[in-house]
Parts: C-alpha cells; structure tokens; sequence
C-alpha cells in the first residue's frame, strides 16, 4: 500500500530551498510538525490499541470464542503494521529520503502489501464466520471448528505472503525503469508497479474480498432483520406466556430466552463487524481506486504529489481504528478494556450487565485463591453467585 515519492512532497530538503523565505520556511516547517504529529498519534494508536485487544482475548476466558480468533490475528497484523511500516514511511515522510538501504527497501514494501492483504482476508474470514453463524446457526459448531478456523487463519497469511514477498524479490512487481532508478538511487524507495501486478494484486488484496464481504454482508441483514421479527413476536408470546401462570407452574420458556439471547449476541456481533468491515472500506477504497487508475494510465493521469501520501496515511488509520470500534461497540470488549486499563473501580450497584459479570466470573475463576475485594470499589460486582458456577 505504497505511493510513489514525488518532489511535490513536503520535506526537509524542501525547507533548504525555500531558506531564502522566511514566511513560506515557518509556514513548511508548521506544516512537517503537524504531520509528523498525526503519524506519531496514528502510530501510538495502532500499537496500544491493537495490543489492547489481544491482551483481553489472552486475559478473558469469555472472549475466546472462533470469531475472536480472527480478531486477534488482525489485530496481529495492525500491529505490525504499525511496528514494521509505519515508522520506515514516516521517516520517508519527514526526510525526504530513503536511508535504510536498499534490501530494507525491499522488506517494506513486501510488508506493506502483506499486512494490508493479512487485513481485509482476514475481514472476509470474520465475514465468512458470522454469515454461518446467524444463517445457519444449528451448524455453526460442526462447520466452523478451531481446526477449520486456524485453517482460514493459514491459508489468510500464506496467501498474504505469496502476493507480497515473492513479487517484491524477484522484482516481478515493477517496471524495468523503476529498477533501473533504484539502482542508481540508493536514497529513494518508489513503489511503482507494472499494470500486471496492479491488476493482480488489488484484486486479490481488495476487489474480490471486497466484493465477497458486501454480499455475505448483505445475506446476514436481511437474515437479522427477519431474525429480529422473530424475537420481537418471542418476547411478545413470552410477556402473555408469564402473565398466564397463575397457578405456580413453571413455563418451558427456558429454551425461548435462551435462543433469544443467542440471536441478540449474533446480531451484535454481526453489527459490529459490519461497522469494521465498513469503516476498512471508507479507509482502503480511495487508495485502490487511486492506485489502479494511476498505474493504468501513467503520466496521462496527473495527481498532486500530497493526495497518494494523504491516502496510504488514511489507510494506515484503519489499524488503529478497529480496537475503537471494539470498545464503542462491543459490550465484552468495552468492559475488558476496562479492566485492563484499571477504569473499573467506580461504584457500582448489582444491576451490573450480564457481560460484565460475566467477564467477572472468568476473571475471578484465575483468581479464586485470593480474597475478594469491597464490592463497592469495582465496576464490577463480584456476587457470589456470581463466582460460582451454575
């Protein structure tokens, strides 16, 4: 997901030219501070979110569930994201030039493309995931296995790999004159790729999943929207089924709160993937739709030098962008960082919600032998009914 440097940027060496004005000087140097600040936050973002979220999958036996798999291993994958490339680019950025040679020249742009493929494969394995879990919810623990998923992990990163590494090193991936410029020019690092690759390439990192998610996307509203009637009519016959027992006999409405309870997990779940999956889409599809058309047409498709740095820059936002909308979002998660980040000693009465205590008892299992604290200074109320298992 690399652009291609262009004189038009605005960098270091561009302040030297410009020394012999002051005005235009202060407002170039205003400028690079501002946006070496937005890649430091970017950057911070990524890394601490991402570890956030695979530090409460570790921590939480109650996150551990198939769909979390993926999760993490995106999560994994933003991370490097923000480890391995970020700061080379940003340094890019900032300089004006390449100054880690020309093998590291290499590694990132091979990861570059890799973790941005890692990352929508793995959307579409979530995508994948929910659309078994909310249209064929009966067969979702037969289909989709820890074997099955670690499978779909496999298959995500090798694939990954394949379209990154192997194009990047043996130089299949670009233009005979852009190999011959490298050469000549240890202190630049383009990514200029021929129209074959382009083609190839944004296809299998981009168009194909895309295409594939926004279909399973759509089987999974519809299917919720009906499911959704489906609970409200159960509520419905549960409210008059209660009102009937007078007499002290228990209803069989165990099953019915049960699988409602079910479903409404799924559409959250399903509702907030939909959002990441959305928010990747907003991020990466002016950068492919740019990356295509400037590849295709070459010098007849001019551009500001600033709008291919601006964009790669949106894309890298992403990473950092997922671990919010898990917060925001998603119930579990939201108090698992909590926790984590130590937010939770607030008062707290016993209509804690059911993923709290949850997320409480799973915690308190790994912590038996310890004395319990004063309630009162927990998020999280640790009943004893709450500790004990039913």
């Amino acid at each position: 997901m690399n652009g291609n440097y262009t004189d038009g940027n605005l960098t270091i060496a561009d302040l030297e030219v410009e020394e012999n004005d002051p005005d235009l000087n202060s407002l170039s140097a205003v400028g690079l501070v501002l946006r070496g600040m937005a890649m430091a936050t970017i950057m911070v973002g990524a890394i601490f979110g991402n570890v956030l979220v695979i530090s409460s999958v570790l921590r939480f036996e109650r996150l551990r569930g198939i769909t979390n798999f993926f999760i993490v291993s995106l999560a994994f994958a933003d991370l490097l994201v923000a480890i391995l490339v970020m700061p080379f680019n940003a340094s890019m950025e900032i300089s004006g030039k390449w100054v880690f040679g020309r093998t590291m020249c290499d590694i990132f742009n091979a990861n570059d493309v890799l973790f941005s493929t890692a990352s929508i494969l793995h959307l579409c394995c979530i995508s994948m995931d929910r659309y078994i879990a909310i249209l064929h919810p009966l067969q979702y623990e037969t289909k989709m296995t820890r074997p099955r998923a670690l499978f779909m992990l496999g298959v995500t990163w090798i694939s990954s790999i394949l379209i990154s590494y192997i194009p990047v090193y043996s130089q299949l991936y670009t233009t005979e004159e852009n190999m011959q410029a490298l050469v000549r020019d240890p202190d630049s690092c383009p990514f200029i790729v021929n129209k074959i690759y382009a083609g190839v390439s944004s296809s299998v990192s981009f168009w194909i999943p895309c295409i594939i998610m926004v279909f399973v996307y759509a089987r999974i509203f519809m299917e919720a929207r009906k499911q959704e009637k489906m609970i409200q009519t159960s509520a419905l016959y549960m409210h008059y089924s209660d009102l009937r027992n007078s007499n002290g006999i228990a209803l069989d409405g165990d099953a019915h709160r049960s699988e409602r309870r079910r479903m409404k997990r799924e559409h959250k779940a399903a509702k907030t993937l939909g959002i990441i999956m959305g928010a990747f889409i907003v991020c990466f599809l002016p950068f492919f739709s740019w990356y295509v058309a400037t590849t295709m047409c070459r010098e007849i498709c001019p551009y500001p030098p600033m709008l291919g740095s601006a964009l790669f820059w949106v894309g890298y936002f992403n990473s950092c962008l997922n671990p919010v909308i898990y917060a925001y979002f998603n119930r579990e998660f939201r108090t698992a960082f909590k926790k984590l980040l130590r937010l939770d000693r607030v008062p707290c009465d016993a209509s804690c919600d059911p993923s709290t205590r949850a997320l409480n008892t799973s915690y308190a299992n790994h912590n038996v032998l310890q004395q319990p604290r004063d309630s009162c200074n927990m998020a999280v109320r640790l009943s004893n009914s709450s500790v004990q298992r039913p």
